[in-house]
């Protein structure tokens, strides 16, 4: 049997902010990625309209980082229950800023890099390549970040 000192009554809170930020921080670096990169693929389609379907990967990309917010949160909310010890909190707290900060960052150099990566296909074909390269990269970040996500909750 828990003591109320082992499993304080606010330690579900933690969890719960754990929870929270993995899946806001991971959407908003999606939807900045998302933003940004559709912005340059509308400007982009005016001159060549042809390469849309070609330049739609760091929408797509821009949307992995929140799905990886979500796998997250979705693993710490599975974990809370009434006898949620503080250690169990940190621990779930800590997992969801890794994956919501670095998809945050993520996010946002996804956005940044279609952006002008799109743009500048338009303009030289050749360019593509360099850009998916570069998007992968970007897209790297979160996943370390989902990674030692999933490696701090593992420790609970």
């Amino acid at each position: 049997m828990s003591t109320p000192e082992e499993n304080p009554l606010y330690s579900p809170f933690f969890g719960v902010m754990g929870a929270t930020s993995a899946m806001v921080f991971s959407a908003l670096g999606a939807a900045y990625g998302t933003a940004k990169s559709g912005v340059g693929i509308a400007a982009m389609s005016v001159m060549r309209p042809e390469l849309i379907m070609k330049c739609i990967i760091p929408v797509v990309m821009a949307g992995i980082i929140a799905i990886y917010g979500l796998v997250v949160a979705v693993l710490i909310a599975g974990k809370l229950e009434e006898s949620y010890s503080l250690y169990h909190g940190f621990v779930h707290f800590g997992a969801g800023l890794a994956v919501g900060l670095s998809g945050l960052a993520a996010g946002f150099a996804i956005g940044i890099v279609g952006d002008a990566g799109v743009r500048g296909t338009a303009q030289q074909p050749r360019l593509f390549v360099g850009m998916i390269l570069i998007l992968i990269f970007a897209e790297v970040l979160g996943l370390y970040g989902l990674i030692v996500a999933i490696y701090l909750y593992t420790k609970t």
